[in-house]
């Protein structure tokens, strides 16, 4: 079945964790949470040591394969010459934290058929806690896991080691197009083109738009039933033409340590806020709601490239953590 507009059925999940002490983690600490997770689970569920995953007979059965290398099917018509698609899984995190904190929340967006793999995502990112996060190593204890209800009901789906049942995963509803949307880009997006990153500069809505476009159609194709049908070149060359009416953007540099490469990287991008007149961008919008979810450009599944739409006319956020999208 194919689809003319992106239906990706999702699922977001708050998870508190407690600390003994004030967290001390950087201000993005989304490589620091997703190695200890990838490290977790992999050791949970690989039963065919010193493997690598691509050699591996069991790769298309395996939830360690699927959510962390993601290698695409043998047959796939799309990414033939990637090894990996688009992880089924975001982390995302508070825009700021107290230092008198001592409980730590983040949420885990997945996409499809990630949910099938949400009990070992718990129980990885439990060990990852209880194994210590970041340069400190510092403990972070999981006590709670909210599946968080777009219409504002949030319901606790794991407590005192029980995980409980859940509704479905459906796909955000888009609301009424505003006039004007203001979008905050809340973690660095990085966006090459060229082979080059976009400075803030040269950062335009068509370099934006066709980057997440691309983005919306793997996890469409790769982790739902419903892999979308548009007229890609189309709305990509359309939106070239499209400006943003404002912006206040500007480059932050950052680095990652890469313990499977064994070297620092350096994954700066572009943070701040642009405004966009709607008029005539019908098409425009459902993809510009969605990826407050999905995120866009490199990084994603570490938080990078999270984006937030704000107007007047749309719900205003009061989670603390990046997008629109908790009572959008």
């Amino acid at each position: 079945m194919l689809i003319s507009q992106p239906n990706i059925p999702i699922k977001t999940y708050r998870f508190y964790f407690a600390t003994d002490s004030a967290v001390r983690l950087p201000r993005y600490p989304g490589s620091a949470w997703r190695g200890a997770f990838g490290h977790a689970l992999k050791k949970t569920v690989c039963v065919v040591r010193n493997t690598p995953c691509n050699q591996c007979m069991l790769k298309s059965a395996c939830a360690y394969s699927y959510v962390f290398e993601t290698p695409p099917p043998a047959d796939t018509e799309k990414m033939r010459k990637y090894t990996a698609a688009p992880h089924p899984f975001v982390l995302q995190f508070p825009v700021t934290a107290s230092a008198s904190d001592t409980i730590y929340t983040l949420h885990v967006i997945l996409f499809g058929h990630g949910q099938r793999y949400f009990p070992y995502i718990v129980h990885a990112l439990q060990t990852a806690g209880q194994d210590g996060i970041g340069g400190h190593q510092q403990i972070f204890n999981l006590q709670k896991i909210e599946d968080i209800d777009r219409q504002g009901l949030n319901q606790i789906i794991y407590q005192n080691g029980e995980l409980r049942p859940q509704q479905p995963a459906d796909s955000p509803a888009i609301p009424t197009m505003p006039n004007q949307i203001e979008i905050t880009f809340n973690a660095p997006l990085r966006i090459k083109q060229d082979n080059k990153n976009i400075a803030s500069r040269q950062f335009t809505f068509g370099a934006f738009f066709g980057t997440l476009l691309r983005r919306i159609s793997m996890i469409s194709y790769f982790h739902t039933c419903t892999p979308l049908e548009i007229d890609f070149a189309a709305l990509t060359t359309q939106a070239r033409t499209i400006q943003f009416s404002s912006q206040q953007l500007h480059w932050h540099d950052w680095t990652r340590y890469s313990s499977r490469q064994q070297t620092e990287m350096n994954m700066g991008g572009v943070i701040g806020k642009a405004t966009l007149d709607m008029q005539n961008l019908e098409a425009y919008w459902p993809y510009l709601w969605l990826g407050q979810w999905t995120h866009v450009g490199k990084g994603t599944s570490m938080g990078m490239g999270a984006y937030s739409i704000k107007s007047a006319s749309l719900p205003t956020n009061t989670s603390g953590t990046y997008p629109e999208i908790i009572q959008g």
